[in-house]
């Protein structure tokens, strides 16, 4: 069984920390093989729309969006459908290969056996 990592963010700029210690922990296991899904919740729904990763700043720490193009390259980002609405974002506001979806998938990439899900 191929290992998997669920990731759900819900620290944007207002936790920057929070927010980077996600996409590093989803950018490492990806490159080590592990099947990753970040999901984007509250304040990190911004960082789904182009340029906003790039405006992301913490001194000694990647840069946003080598980040994101690492996840994508071995994995996959998600932007919560409720968070999204709540911001007015669409489908079409988001970066490429950035899905839309809600509770129900969420619920269904954690519930299998062997599962590990993170919330930062």
């Amino acid at each position: 069984m191929a290992k998997k990592l669920v990731i759900k963010v819900t620290a944007g700029a207002d936790a920057p920390e929070r927010c980077s210690q996600a996409f590093t922990v989803a950018s490492v296991a990806a490159a080590s093989g592990v099947d990753v899904s970040l999901w984007l919740t509250g304040e990190s729904s911004w960082l789904a729309l182009p340029g906003r990763a790039a405006e992301f700043e913490l001194p000694h720490a990647a840069p946003l969006p080598d980040l994101i193009a690492a996840i994508q390259a071995n994995g996959r980002i998600t932007l919560c459908t409720q968070c999204a609405a709540r911001r007015d974002i669409k489908e079409e506001d988001v970066i490429e290969g950035v899905r839309i979806a809600g509770a129900q998938v969420f619920v269904g990439e954690i519930m299998p056996d062997g599962v590990q899900a993170l919330v930062y």
